[in-house]
């Protein structure tokens, strides 16, 4: 299996990096890291793995926006791009089914959706703009940090400007708002996750270093607050920013980043939605914005953006914790890890 890297390219980082693993192995690591696609900027990407397309965050010159590759023969060969004056987009989102694209532009506070053939080159469908302000100094406009589906169908985005999570429907190739999950001014919402039967969500907050647990129905649009969680130690006060958000796929355990602490914080999913702290990780480096797991999820990558470096952990399925086999994996200037088997 591969492993993808990509982030910013302000140092030594050319762009898009790969590695390679092999998951049957009894000690595995990640090797023969290397450059793959020479690209500016690629924060975020996602991929369709059975057509073998990479859709990435792009910058090319004072443009911005989404750029398509196809691999073929392993090599990754530029298909499309969709580019706009102003700031990059930050997340990318995919439906692989439906073959749509959501991406998230923090800057331009915009949500977007897009289109995209077998071949992979792109149609721009619609957007929506966020606006609205917070009480910290980050929080001057709007910044939508995430856009995606929800186990329902619908989209939901997270906007850290705002404290918000806000719900939409796609109908008849507009964005058209249903409902609104307003958080508590300054929790910074970044990213979320569900529950397989849609009936949990789990949010983190950066701004505020912690998660907030709530349950929602996406037929009626009622939401019930349960618990908030701090993701670093209480003693804790340097500067932290909560990051990426993971949920295993038996619905037991969340996993999220801490960029100051620079940690994985580990919880237990209860009966009733409540978390409960089994272990807090070292991440090996500086910085750690972004981790993923594969497929089965017996092993998890966190890329370090400061250190430029990144580390594997064998996952116990079990009780949820990690246990770190390799801490020192090329990865410059990381800010998004995916594994893939394209």
């Amino acid at each position: 299996m591969n492993i993808l890297f990509g982030g910013y390219t302000s140092h030594e980082s050319k762009g898009i990096y790969e590695g390679k693993i092999d998951l049957n192995s009894q000690a595995p690591e990640v090797k023969d890291v290397k450059n793959v696609i020479k690209i500016d900027r690629p924060t975020y990407f996602a991929a369709d793995p059975e057509k073998k397309l990479l859709f990435s965050i792009a910058e090319e010159s004072d443009q911005a926006g989404i750029a398509s590759f196809h691999k073929e023969s392993g090599k990754y060969e530029k298909v499309d791009t969709y580019l706009h004056q102003g700031a990059a987009p930050c997340y990318v989102g995919i439906d692989t089914t439906k073959q749509l694209i959501y991406t998230a532009n923090y800057h331009l506070a915009t949500l977007s959706v897009f289109s995209y053939d077998d071949d992979g080159h792109l149609k721009f469908i619609t957007s929506a703009k966020h606006t609205g302000s917070g009480p910290r100094p980050e929080q001057d406009s709007a910044h939508v940090h995430f856009f995606d589906e929800t186990p329902g169908g619908h989209l939901v985005s997270c906007d850290l400007g705002i404290d918000a999570v806000d719900f939409y429907d796609l109908k008849d190739n507009q964005l058209v708002h249903l409902a609104r999950y307003q958080m508590e001014k300054g929790f910074g919402t970044r990213h979320i996750v569900f529950s397989n039967d849609g009936k949990f969500m789990f949010i983190v907050g950066e701004l505020s270093s912690q998660i907030n647990v709530a349950k929602l129905n996406e037929d009626s649009w009622e939401f019930e607050n349960i618990a908030t969680y701090k993701t670093i130690p209480e003693d804790f006060t340097e500067h932290n920013g909560a990051a990426a958000i993971l949920i295993s796929k038996d619905n037991k355990f969340i996993y999220v980043t801490n960029r100051g602490n620079d940690s994985i914080a580990v919880f237990k999913i209860l009966n009733d939605g409540h978390l409960y702290l089994v272990q807090r990780i070292s991440v090996f480096g500086s910085f750690p914005r972004d981790f993923n797991w594969d497929p089965k999820q017996n092993y998890l990558v966190c890329a370090n953006q400061n250190t430029s470096n990144a580390a594997l952990y064998r996952r116990n399925n079990e009780d949820g914790t990690l246990t770190p086999i390799q801490k020192d994996i090329l990865a410059p200037e990381a800010t998004r890890v995916l594994f893939t088997n394209m």
